[in-house]
């Protein structure tokens, strides 16, 4: 049975949380993990490249020189990919990049993700994340409190605008709801923050 502690944002204890085994502490999938991470990533791109075939280059609309008599070679049109200036045989056109993965491909990825965290011991959960104010000195402050380094992901069952804006400048660290979490930025991040309400949706879904 998987189990962590809860803290304040003190740092202090306030009490053991229990975790569904199924979504903390999975056996998991490196193979779909890869591909989900993959398929975000890829997603991203714009895919809005575009080249020109012979169809579509303006002009050659007129035969060259006649068929026979002329000793050159038959030709059609002005546009044709080994003429210069006309259009580009088999270039990129607009596409997208994202690759299939279906709805267990995506569950199972993210519970490799927050298992990998929690084996880590990168996790870490929190009875609320209520700041005073939306300045970036008080994540800091907490973030100094709770020594959190390198890049904090902070999971909140509700929105949290003061957090959200909170972190807003800084770099190496984000806020997002738990509806929003992702497996990128799980993998990318170094500790996971998440607050206790944050825990129990993300097990409503996953488990």
């Amino acid at each position: 049975m998987a189990k962590t502690q809860v803290i304040n944002l003190l740092g202090e204890k306030v009490k053991d949380l229990t975790l569904n085994d199924i979504v903390w502490k999975n056996e998991g999938n490196d193979i779909v993990l890869n591909k989900a991470i993959r398929n975000q990533l890829d997603s991203q791109r714009q895919g809005t490249h575009k080249t020109k075939t012979r169809a579509e280059v303006s002009g050659g609309g007129k035969k060259p020189w006649k068929q026979k008599g002329t000793g050159r070679a038959r030709a059609g049109s002005s546009r044709s990919p080994i003429w210069r200036g006309g259009g580009i045989a088999f270039g990129v056109q607009p596409r997208k990049y994202g690759i299939k993965i279906n709805k267990k491909e995506r569950v199972l990825a993210l519970r490799t993700a927050l298992s990998y965290k929690y084996a880590d011991k990168s996790l870490v959960v929190i009875d609320n994340i209520n700041l005073d104010s939306l300045k970036t000195k008080e994540i800091k402050k907490v973030m100094e409190t709770l020594k959190l380094e390198g890049k904090v992901l902070f999971v909140t069952a509700e929105d949290n605008e003061n957090l959200y804006m909170a972190t807003r400048n800084l770099g190496y660290a984000y806020a997002i709801n738990s509806d929003e979490i992702n497996v990128y930025d799980i993998v990318n991040a170094d500790t996971l923050v998440v607050d206790e309400a944050g825990v129990k949706k993300i097990e409503e879904v996953l488990k």
